[in-house]
C-alpha cells in the first residue's frame, strides 16, 4: 500500500466560538453576503459579526469584495463577504457493496477531481487498503490545486455512529462494529469523519444544495434501500442511538411482503430495487439480471411490470407522508439511483402522498434531484467540511 501524501501542515479552523462558526457557516451556505445581512440572519450585532469575520479574513478563509451593483444613491458601495473556496481541500469517499467512489472538493464543496474504483473484497482491511490507495490517487490528481487537504469524509450505508467514528452495522458490507474513523486516520494520515451515507448526502443538501437556508427538510433516497435524512431546527437528526429517519422500515402494508428486517410491508420491501426485481419476476415469470432489466421491461409495457412500479410509488408516497405528518418539513428532496424509474412511479408517489398527508402537511414541497454517486461522495466531503468548521458537529 502506498502511503497517502500528508497535508502540507496541521491546521485548525481559526475560530473558537459558536458565534464565529455560525457566521462562517452562514456565509459559506448562503453567501456572498453583506455584513449587515449576515448580522440579520444570525441574530448578532454588526460589531459581533465584524469581530468574527476579522480572523477569518486574516487566515484567508473569507474575502471581501466591493459590490458595485448595490451602490446606494449616496455613499460607498456595500462590501460582500464570501468564502474563498480554494483556501482548502477535502476528500469524500462513498463505499458501496461493489465500488468506492472518491472526490476532492474545495471548501465550498465543489468537486474538483473524481475517481471510481471496483471493490472486490468487502472485508474491512481490504476496504481500508482500497480507500488509502484511492485517496493517494485523488491527492496526486489534485496536486496542482495548491491548497492543504484538511479532512476526509467516508460515507457508508447502515447504522453509523458519527461521534464514535464507528460502523455499527452495514448490511451491504456485512460489517459490525468497525472503528472506521480510527483505522482510516491511521492509513491516510488525515482527520476522518465517518457517517451514514444518507445523512452525509443530507449534510451536502443542507449546506450546499436544495436545503440551504431551510431549518426543516428531509432527503429521501430511493435505490437498493429506501433511506431518509432529516433536518430539524437546522440540525441533521442522528437519533439517540445513531438511527433516525428509517423511512424504509415504515410499514405501509401489514399484509405485504416480508422485509429483511423481519417485518411485513415495509416501504423497502415493496419499493427497494431488489424487491421490485423480485416482484416483476413473480408477475412475469421471467428471470431478471438486475434493476436495469426490470426497468426496461416495464417501459416496454410487459404486463404486470408497470403495476409493480405503481405499487412502489404508492409505498414511497405513503412513507414520505409519514415523515411530513410527524415533522412538518418545508421540503422533501427525493434522490437516489432509483430515480431512473421516476417516470414510472412519479404520479403514484404524488397521489399517495397527497392522500396520506394530514392537513397542511400536504403543502410540503416535494422535489426530485437525480444525483449520481459522485454526489454521495461529495456528501462525505461535506461532513468533513462540517467537522472542520464546527467542533460540535
Amino acid at each position: 500500500m502506498r502511503p497517502t501524501r500528508p497535508t502540507s501542515r496541521a491546521e485548525t479552523f481559526p475560530v473558537n466560538t459558536p458565534a464565529a462558526a455560525q457566521v462562517f457557516t452562514t456565509v459559506l451556505t448562503q453567501g456572498p453576503l453583506a455584513r449587515l445581512e449576515v448580522a440579520r440572519r444570525v441574530g448578532l450585532s454588526a460589531a459581533a459579526v465584524t469581530k468574527a469575520v476579522r480572523p477569518l479574513i486574516e487566515a484567508g478563509y473569507l474575502v471581501e469584495d466591493v459590490d458595485e451593483e448595490s451602490r446606494p444613491a449616496l455613499g460607498r458601495p456595500a462590501n460582500l463577504v464570501r468564502v474563498d473556496g480554494g483556501r482548502a481541500l477535502f476528500v469524500g469517499v462513498k463505499v458501496t457493496g461493489d465500488e468506492i467512489i472518491g472526490v476532492v472538493t474545495d471548501l465550498c464543496c465543489r468537486i474538483r477531481v473524481a475517481r471510481h474504483v471496483p471493490l472486490a473484497d468487502r472485508a474491512p482491511k481490504a476496504v481500508l487498503a482500497s480507500i488509502a490507495e484511492l485517496v493517494h490517487d485523488l491527492l496526486a490528481a489534485a496536486d496542482g490545486l495548491q491548497a492543504p487537504v484538511l479532512g476526509l469524509g467516508v460515507a457508508v450505508s447502515g447504522d453509523v455512529d458519527r461521534g464514535e467514528g464507528a460502523v455499527r452495522y452495514s448490511p451491504f458490507l456485512d460489517w459490525r462494529d468497525v472503528p472506521l474513523a480510527e483505522l482510516a486516520t491511521t492509513t491516510t494520515g488525515l482527520p476522518v469523519t465517518v457517517d451514514n451515507d444518507v445523512r452525509a448526502l443530507t449534510v451536502a443538501e443542507q449546506w450546499f444544495g436544495a436545503g440551504a437556508g431551510l431549518s426543516d427538510f428531509a432527503v429521501v433516497t430511493v435505490g437498493a434501500g429506501i433511506g431518509c435524512g432529516l433536518v430539524v431546527h437546522g440540525r441533521v437528526v442522528a437519533g439517540a442511538h445513531g438511527v433516525a429517519g428509517e423511512i424504509g422500515h415504515v410499514t405501509v402494508d401489514p399484509a405485504g411482503p416480508l422485509c429483511h428486517c423481519g417485518n411485513r410491508g415495509c416501504v423497502e420491501a415493496i419499493a427497494g430495487e431488489a424487491a421490485v426485481v423480485r416482484q416483476i419476476q413473480e408477475a412475469t415469470g421471467v428471470q431478471l439480471a438486475d434493476a436495469a432489466q426490470a426497468l426496461a421491461m416495464a417501459r416496454e409495457g410487459v404486463p404486470g411490470a408497470r403495476e409493480v412500479y405503481a405499487r412502489a410509488g404508492e409505498a414511497i408516497g405513503r412513507g414520505i407522508a409519514t415523515v411530513a405528518n410527524l415533522l412538518g418539513p418545508e421540503r422533501v428532496i427525493i434522490s437516489g439511483e432509483g430515480l431512473a424509474a421516476y417516470d414510472l412511479f412519479a404520479e403514484h408517489i404524488r397521489a399517495a402522498f397527497t392522500a396520506a398527508a394530514f392537513g397542511s402537511a400536504a403543502q410540503c414541497d416535494v422535489q426530485t434531484r437525480p444525483l449520481p454517486f459522485e454526489e454521495w461522495a461529495r456528501g462525505a466531503a461535506a461532513t468533513a467540511i462540517q467537522s472542520f468548521v464546527r467542533a460540535d458537529s
